[in-house]
């Protein structure tokens, strides 16, 4: 990656110095969970069982905020359609070098728009899943690969050789499909027998925004806030019960509802949600 220095457009440089700053904090937010983890693994005063479960809840609550700062990071980073194109060839490479397919890349117009960095990861991770299904589906010798820009999509176009028979709902394009909708983006597939297969994608470059977690993708109720925001806190079951006035089974209850509903398996992971729900 090229230095501050060496970049000359000033909102580039800006770019360079925020994405600095936001890998110094994440190297600071790693040292402070791996002085904790070894903190309570030699703490004398929890049993194993105890250090092993506050150890495994402490690594998840940061891996689930190291993954929301990187998916930020990822949207906030723009690439140039050239750029991300580049990388693509770069990870298809093995392909190329260790087998026998053909693969032949349709270079973007060096003057396309740039791609936002959520758009240019899933294209890239698009490109791969469908080469490697054409690959399962026959024996293909030639797969071409294009993309181009249209001022408002990145349109990418995928055909090979092989036998003709992939369709739509192939096992092998579920990935793919889902990838597609999440960006609110369009996919097709046509296959001719004995011609080949022909995958054509659309990524609007200005994906819908990510709903705010919990508040406009499903209805909590007041208790169910309440619960959240003692999880949050970092309260367990019964204290929880006697903050609320309510049994320990129901706060229990009322935490494995919102662990239902959140999507999630672990207290870590709620809780971290909950904290980007309220940020």
């Amino acid at each position: 990656m090229k230095s501050s220095a060496e970049l000359s457009s000033p909102a580039s440089r800006v770019l360079v110095i925020e994405h600095e700053r936001i890998v110094a904090e994440q190297a600071d937010r790693h040292a402070v969970t791996l002085e904790s983890v070894l903190a309570i693994l030699r703490s004398t005063r929890l049993d194993d069982r105890a250090a092993r479960a506050l150890a495994v809840e402490t690594a998840a609550a940061a891996l689930v905020v190291l993954r929301t700062s990187t998916d930020q990071q990822r949207s906030a980073l723009l690439e140039p359609v050239t750029g991300a194109f580049a990388r693509l060839r770069t990870d298809l490479r093995p392909l190329v070098r260790h087998g026998d397919l053909d693969v032949q890349f349709v270079e973007p117009p060096a003057t396309g728009r740039a791609l936002p960095g959520e758009v240019a990861h899933e294209a890239r991770a698009i490109v791969r899943s469908a080469v490697l299904a054409l690959l399962d589906r026959g024996t293909p010798h030639r797969v071409r690969i294009q993309w181009d820009c249209d001022g408002l999509n990145l349109l990418i176009g995928i055909r090979d050789d092989g036998a003709g028979t992939l369709t739509a709902h192939d096992d092998s394009l579920g990935p793919i499909v889902e990838r597609v909708s999440a960006l609110n983006g369009a996919f097709d597939v046509a296959s001719t027998p004995g011609w080949g297969s022909e995958l054509s994608v659309v990524l609007p470059l200005d994906p819908p925004p990510r709903p705010d977690f919990l508040d406009e993708a499903v209805d909590l109720s007041p208790r169910e806030s309440e619960v959240l925001s003692l999880v949050v806190a970092g309260s367990r079951n019964r204290a929880i019960a006697e903050r609320l006035g309510i049994s320990e089974n129901t706060a229990k209850f009322h935490v494995s509802n919102l662990l239902r509903k959140a999507g999630v398996s672990t207290r870590a992971e709620l809780a971290a949600l909950g904290t980007a729900r309220a940020q």
